[in-house]
């Protein structure tokens, strides 16, 4: 398939990896979240009316923000992100990489957003009842400082 064949067809959501890595090491976080959401940045416009010219408003571009990643997965006797969240308690200069990869079907990488800076905001356990019988779902909620698109890696699968 064509890179044009690539552009024309929207990917699905589905399948994405989430990889965190802590001062360039190893991932530390080895399960899959069922959820990933916040992968955005706004850009703050600055308005300037010029004197005398009524009918024009000059757009100048500002500051740069970034959402919260919120990520969620069943828990598991791995403690990763629990470990992460109190490591960045303790040393409050503990920052991680993320890299969120949407796969196609086969699995071959399509789209890479890479986050640095990251640190946990919000960790929150699964509500408990005995009544329910659900899945215990845990959610990470991360702050970042920049986001990137890298699609140097994407397959044209």
């Amino acid at each position: 398939m064509s890179s044009t064949d690539l552009s024309a067809h929207p990917f699905t959501a589905f399948s994405f990896s989430v990889e965190l890595t802590v001062d360039g090491g190893a991932p530390f976080c080895n399960a899959a979240f069922a959820e990933c959401d916040g992968l955005e940045l706004n850009q703050e416009v600055k308005t300037i009316r010029e004197g005398g010219n009524n009918g024009v408003q000059v757009r100048l571009a500002g500051a740069t923000t970034y959402g919260t990643l919120t990520l969620k997965r069943g828990l598991t006797g791995s403690y990763d992100l629990w470990d992460w969240f109190e490591q960045s308690i303790s040393d409050t200069s503990v920052r991680a990489d993320a890299a969120v990869v949407l796969l196609a079907p086969d699995q071959s990488e399509r789209v890479r957003w890479v986050l640095h800076g990251c640190l946990p905001m919000k960790l929150k356990a699964p509500p408990l009842n005995a009544k329910d019988g659900m899945v215990a779902v845990e959610e990470l909620q991360v702050a970042y400082q920049s986001l990137k698109l890298d699609s140097s890696g994407a397959s044209g699968a």
